[in-house]
């Protein structure tokens, strides 16, 4: 059996995920990067991503990130998300149709201010979508 990685998975809201893995890619901030067991100790931001699961040469689970920060230590890695989602629960249908209520949002603002808001969420939405590929 390979060596593990513990992995701790914590969003705003709760420990997200606790568990054992072969392998993860993590979304740096930098460009992705593989995490195994024995990984030199660092500390990385993320960027809005999908984090990876591996068993073995298969990808066991994917999870979307909004940002956020990776430790990894002592063959622990702690990922502190603003936002995780597993893909897996994403509705396609429902993803579009927001990010098209969002476009018409942003071409319908009063002001900048809105039209910044509006934007921010249709490129949040279209990020998770993104996931989904």
């Amino acid at each position: 059996m390979a060596d593990m990685i513990t992995m701790d998975l914590v969003s705003p809201e709760k420990l997200l995920l606790s568990d054992e893995f072969e392998m993860v890619v993590l979304p740096g901030a930098e460009g992705d990067f593989g995490v195994l067991a024995g990984h030199s100790p660092v500390t990385s931001s993320l960027r809005p991503g999908v984090i990876s699961i591996y068993e073995g040469d298969k990808e066991k689970e994917r999870i979307f990130v909004n940002g956020g920060f990776a430790e990894i230590s002592n063959d622990k890695l702690t990922v502190l998300a603003e936002e995780a989602v597993y893909v897996a629960d994403l509705d396609r249908a429902n993803l579009e149709q927001r990010i098209q209520d969002a476009r018409e949002d942003e071409e319908d603002a009063k002001d900048d201010e809105t039209r910044r808001r509006a934007a921010e969420n249709r490129d949040h939405l279209q990020q998770l979508l993104d996931a989904m590929n």
